[in-house]
Protein backbone atom coordinates (compact mmCIF):
# COMPACT_ATOMS: atom_id res chain seq x y z
CA UNK A 1 0.00 0.00 0.00
CA UNK A 2 1.43 3.35 -1.04
CA UNK A 3 0.43 6.79 0.06
CA UNK A 4 -3.25 7.43 0.76
CA UNK A 5 -5.09 8.54 -2.39
CA UNK A 6 -7.12 11.20 -0.57
CA UNK A 7 -6.24 13.97 1.88
CA UNK A 8 -8.12 16.00 4.47
CA UNK A 9 -10.46 18.39 2.67
CA UNK A 10 -10.94 16.20 -0.42
CA UNK A 11 -14.48 15.61 -1.63
CA UNK A 12 -15.23 11.93 -2.24
CA UNK A 13 -18.17 9.89 -3.49
CA UNK A 14 -18.91 6.50 -1.99
CA UNK A 15 -19.44 3.37 -4.03
CA UNK A 16 -22.94 2.23 -5.00
CA UNK A 17 -21.93 -1.44 -5.24
CA UNK A 18 -24.02 -3.81 -3.12
CA UNK A 19 -21.65 -6.75 -2.64
CA UNK A 20 -22.95 -10.22 -1.80
CA UNK A 21 -20.63 -10.31 1.23
CA UNK A 22 -19.92 -8.22 4.34
CA UNK A 23 -18.95 -4.58 3.85
CA UNK A 24 -18.33 -1.71 6.25
CA UNK A 25 -19.88 0.80 3.83
CA UNK A 26 -23.35 1.47 5.28
CA UNK A 27 -26.25 1.42 2.83
CA UNK A 28 -27.34 4.90 3.91
CA UNK A 29 -23.99 6.31 2.78
CA UNK A 30 -23.78 4.61 -0.64
CA UNK A 31 -23.54 6.95 -3.61
CA UNK A 32 -23.19 9.98 -1.34
CA UNK A 33 -20.66 12.82 -1.53
CA UNK A 34 -18.75 13.72 1.61
CA UNK A 35 -15.54 15.37 2.78
CA UNK A 36 -12.45 13.64 4.16
CA UNK A 37 -11.84 15.02 7.66
CA UNK A 38 -9.11 12.60 8.81
CA UNK A 39 -6.81 9.89 7.47
CA UNK A 40 -6.65 6.98 9.94
CA UNK A 41 -3.63 5.17 8.47
CA UNK A 42 -3.74 1.78 6.76
CA UNK A 43 -5.67 -1.25 7.97
CA UNK A 44 -6.68 -4.69 6.67
CA UNK A 45 -9.87 -4.40 4.62
CA UNK A 46 -12.74 -5.49 6.88
CA UNK A 47 -14.56 -7.09 3.94
CA UNK A 48 -11.63 -9.47 3.35
CA UNK A 49 -11.20 -10.27 7.05
CA UNK A 50 -14.90 -11.08 7.45
CA UNK A 51 -14.61 -13.48 4.51
CA UNK A 52 -11.71 -15.29 6.19
CA UNK A 53 -9.00 -14.33 3.69
CA UNK A 54 -5.53 -15.26 4.97
CA UNK A 55 -3.94 -12.21 3.36
CA UNK A 56 -6.49 -9.36 3.44
CA UNK A 57 -5.82 -6.25 1.37
CA UNK A 58 -4.43 -3.34 3.37
CA UNK A 59 -5.90 0.07 2.53
CA UNK A 60 -6.03 3.60 3.84
CA UNK A 61 -9.01 4.32 6.08
CA UNK A 62 -10.63 7.76 6.11
CA UNK A 63 -13.07 9.57 8.33
CA UNK A 64 -15.59 11.05 5.91
CA UNK A 65 -18.32 13.45 6.98
CA UNK A 66 -21.66 13.84 5.26
CA UNK A 67 -24.38 16.44 5.78
CA UNK A 68 -27.13 14.55 7.63
CA UNK A 69 -29.77 16.11 5.37
CA UNK A 70 -28.08 14.49 2.35
CA UNK A 71 -28.41 11.07 3.98
CA UNK A 72 -31.88 11.32 5.55
CA UNK A 73 -33.49 14.53 4.30
CA UNK A 74 -34.49 17.66 6.22
CA UNK A 75 -34.16 19.15 8.70
CA UNK A 76 -30.48 18.15 8.95
CA UNK A 77 -28.24 20.86 10.35
CA UNK A 78 -25.58 18.42 11.56
CA UNK A 79 -22.98 15.99 10.20
CA UNK A 80 -22.55 12.22 10.16
CA UNK A 81 -18.99 10.84 10.20
CA UNK A 82 -18.16 7.36 8.91
CA UNK A 83 -14.83 5.47 8.78
CA UNK A 84 -14.40 4.18 5.21
CA UNK A 85 -11.75 2.13 3.41
CA UNK A 86 -10.18 3.61 0.28
CA UNK A 87 -11.73 1.07 -2.12
CA UNK A 88 -15.18 2.39 -1.15
CA UNK A 89 -14.32 5.88 -2.43
CA UNK A 90 -13.69 7.82 -5.62
CA UNK A 91 -12.83 11.48 -6.10
CA UNK A 92 -15.80 13.85 -6.34
CA UNK A 93 -13.96 16.96 -7.48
Amino acid sequence: MGEPRFAVGDRVRTSTVDPPHHTRLPRYARGQVGEVVDVQGTWPLADDRARGFDDPRVEAVYTVRFPAADLWGPPGGHWVQVELWESYLEGAG
